[in-house]
C-alpha cells in the first residue's frame, strides 16, 4: 500500500508535540494544543461545522470496511430532531479476523510511527472541533458550548495524553541492545538483543451516551498506539461523533500506507446485546467500557480472555464543615450542580452536612440555612432562562427524567426542580436540578444517599458531626465508590481526617474549591479521571497503568 503521507513525515510532524506532552504528562503542568475557545477556528469554522454535520443527517455512513450484512442506526437528538443516520452492522465472523490480520503491519511500525499516525487523527478530529461538536450536542444533549469543549478539546486532549503515556510505556525498552558478559580470561559472552513491544490484539472500545468521546478517546488512543487494532462499538443513541472518529482513523491509516481496518465501527440493531457478544469473543483481548455497574460487572466477570477497563457508578461526596468563603461555596457547589444537569460521572451527588450547622465567614449557618441558602444559589445562576439551557443541556435521555420527577417522593423537597423551554428546541427536556434532604440517621434515607441516583438531583444529608461526615464518606467510597470527593472546611484536622480517607480509599479529592474550577471537572496532562483503586472504577485516565498492560515486550536473543 502506497503512503501519502509515510510515517516518517507524521513523525517529523508531530514529534514536537508529543515531546511536550510527554514532559507535561511528568511536570502535571497546565497545557493543551487544542484551542478551547470555538473562534480560534477561523471565522467560518462554526457554520461549516454545522453545515458539514446538517449534511449527514438522512445519509447512510459508508465506511467501506468488510463484512457489513446490514445498516442500522435510530438516533434521535436528545434536543428534538431524527438523525435519521445509518451505519454499518457487522459480521463478526468476517470483521474480526480482517483486523486481526491487519495487526503485524502495525506491530512491527514501532511505537514512535504508531504515536505520530494517533497525533495525525488527533489533528484532522480538531480541524473538524464544530462538526464534532454538532453531533456530540445531538447525541448526548450537552449544550453546545459544552459539547464543543468536552467533546472537543478536552476529548483530544484526553486522547494526546493517552497517547504520550502509550509511547512512554513502550520506549522504556530500548528496541535494540548489546550485551556482553565478562568471562575472565575466556572470551566474553556476547549477545545482541532485540525487544519488541506486541500488542494483545483487537481492542473493543463500547462508548457511553453522555460523553462519547470524552470518555472513548483514552482506550481508542492508548490501544491503537499500544499496536492494537480498535472496534469502536458506541451507545446506540451516541453512534455519530465515535463513526466520525472511526472515519477520520481510516482516512489517516490509509494514507499512512497502513490497512485502514485496524479501526472499524460496530453499531447494533435496536435490542441486540452486540456488545455482548463481541466482548466474548476471542479476537477481543483490550475493553473499554464506560457505563452502568451492571454491564461492567457482567464484563469482568464474563470476558475472561481480554483486560477489562471500567468506569461505572459511583456515589460522590461532598463534605461541608465549614468554610471561610460561604459565597464562593455555593456559587461553586451551584454550577458543579449545574452543568450537564448532572449528568456527570463526577458531579456531586451526597452533600454531607452536620445537623447543628457550619461556621463560615457570614456567620455560623443551620444546616436549614445551608440548604436553603445553596438551592438559592442554583435559582439565581438558572434564574435567566437562556443561561439555564447554556449550563443545562437537555436530558439524554427518559430514565433521566423518571429518575428527577421520582426524586421528590424520596424526602423533604428543598429545591424543586422546573422546567425550562429551549428557544430553539421546543422537543428538548430541560430541567434544573433538584435538592433533596435526608436524615443521615434514619435506614430509609441510608437506602437513597447509598445508591447513584444519575441525573440533577442531589441529597443533602444531616449527619450528626464532621467525625460522622468522614465516617459516612468512607463507607460511602468503600462499599459504592466515588469518582470525586469535594470537602469545605476549615479545620485542619478536618482536612486530614478527609485526607486521609481519600488516600486510604483511592477517591480523587478537591478542597474548598470556591473559584473557577469545579470538582466535577478535570484537566487532561495533570488531573486524573478516577483512581482505580475504589468500585467506581478499575482503571484511571490516565496513568502508565492504563497503556502498560495492552503490550507485551517479546525478546529475541541472537550471538553478537
Amino acid at each position: 500500500m502506497a503512503a501519502d503521507m509515510p510515517p516518517a513525515q507524521l513523525i517529523e510532524k508531530h514529534r514536537p508535540t508529543l515531546d511536550t506532552a510527554l514532559e507535561t504528562i511528568r511536570t502535571r503542568a497546565y497545557w493543551s494544543p487544542h484551542p478551547e475557545h470555538p473562534k480560534a477556528y477561523g471565522e467560518t469554522a462554526a457554520p461549516d461545522g454545522l453545515a458539514a454535520f446538517e449534511a449527514l443527517r438522512g445519509t447512510r455512513f459508508a465506511l467501506d470496511q468488510p463484512g457489513t450484512d446490514d445498516w442500522v442506526g435510530e438516533e434521535v437528538s436528545p434536543y428534538g430532531p431524527e438523525l435519521g443516520i445509518t451505519y454499518p452492522h457487522p459480521d463478526p465472523d468476517v470483521l474480526l479476523p480482517a483486523m486481526r490480520a491487519a495487526l503485524p503491519v502495525w506491530r512491527d511500525a514501532g511505537p514512535e510511527a504508531r504515536a505520530a499516525v494517533c497525533l495525525e487523527i488527533l489533528a484532522r478530529i480538531s480541524a473538524r472541533t464544530h462538526e464534532f461538536a454538532q453531533a456530540v450536542m445531538h447525541t448526548s444533549g450537552q449544550a453546545f458550548m459544552m459539547a464543543f469543549q468536552a467533546g472537543g478539546p478536552h476529548a483530544q486532549d484526553r486522547g494526546l495524553e493517552a497517547v504520550a503515556y502509550a509511547y512512554a510505556e513502550q520506549a522504556r525498552v530500548p528496541e535494540q541492545a548489546p550485551w556482553s558478559k565478562p568471562q575472565g580470561k575466556r572470551d566474553p559472552l556476547e549477545l545482541t538483543k532485540s525487544f519488541t513491544a506486541v500488542p494483545r490484539g483487537v481492542a473493543l472500545m463500547i462508548g457511553c451516551n453522555t460523553f462519547p468521546t470524552w470518555n472513548g478517546y483514552p482506550g481508542f488512543f492508548a490501544s491503537l498506539a499500544t499496536g492494537n487494532p480498535v472496534l469502536v462499538k458506541p451507545h446506540p443513541r451516541a453512534v455519530l461523533p465515535l463513526a466520525l472518529t472511526v472515519r477520520v482513523a481510516r482516512e489517516v491509516l490509509s494514507e499512512a500506507g497502513f490497512p485502514a481496518d485496524l479501526v472499524c465501527l460496530a453499531v447494533d440493531r435496536p435490542g441486540e446485546g452486540l456488545a455482548k457478544t463481541l466482548a466474548v469473543r476471542p479476537e477481543v483481548r483490550i475493553i473499554d467500557y464506560t457505563g452502568s455497574t451492571a454491564f461492567g460487572d457482567w464484563l469482568e466477570t464474563n470476558a475472561r480472555q481480554a483486560h477489562v477497563y471500567t468506569e461505572k457508578a459511583g456515589v460522590n461526596t461532598v463534605v461541608i464543615e465549614s468554610t471561610d468563603d460561604y459565597k464562593g461555596m455555593l456559587g461553586n457547589l451551584a454550577f458543579s450542580l449545574s452543568l450537564y444537569s448532572g449528568q456527570m460521572c463526577t458531579t456531586p451527588q451526597n452533600l454531607l452536612i452536620p445537623r447543628g450547622g457550619i461556621t463560615t465567614d457570614a456567620g455560623p449557618k443551620s444546616y436549614d440555612e445551608v440548604v436553603t441558602d445553596l438551592a438559592g444559589a442554583i435559582s439565581g445562576l438558572l434564574g435567566d432562562d437562556a443561561r439555564a439551557n447554556a449550563l443545562l443541556g437537555a436530558l439524554v435521555n427518559p430514565q433521566v427524567k423518571a429518575r428527577l420527577d421520582g426524586a421528590t417522593e424520596l424526602g423533604e423537597v428543598a429545591l424543586a426542580s422546573r422546567s425550562v423551554a429551549h428557544p430553539e428546541f421546543p422537543g428538548a427536556t430541560v430541567r434544573t436540578p433538584a435538592i433533596i434532604k435526608l436524615d443521615g440517621a434514619k435506614p430509609e434515607s441510608e437506602a437513597v444517599y447509598r445508591t447513584e441516583c444519575f441525573g440533577p438531583v442531589s441529597f443533602a444529608v444531616a449527619v450528626d458531626s464532621a467525625d460522622d461526615a468522614v465516617a459516612l464518606l468512607r463507607t460511602t467510597v468503600r462499599e459504592q465508590g466515588a469518582m470525586t470527593v469535594g470537602a469545605y472546611t476549615t479545620s485542619p484536622e478536618v482536612e486530614r481526617q478527609v485526607q486521609d480517607v481519600c488516600l486510604e480509599e483511592c477517591a480523587q479529592l478537591s478542597l474548598n474549591l470556591t473559584g473557577g474550577v469545579y470538582v466535577n471537572q478535570t484537566a487532561a496532562f495533570s488531573d486524573f479521571h478516577g483512581s482505580g483503586g475504589n468500585p467506581s472504577a478499575n482503571a484511571a485516565l490516565c496513568d502508565g497503568a492504563f497503556v502498560a498492560n495492552r503490550f507485551r515486550t517479546v525478546e529475541v536473543r541472537r550471538p553478537a
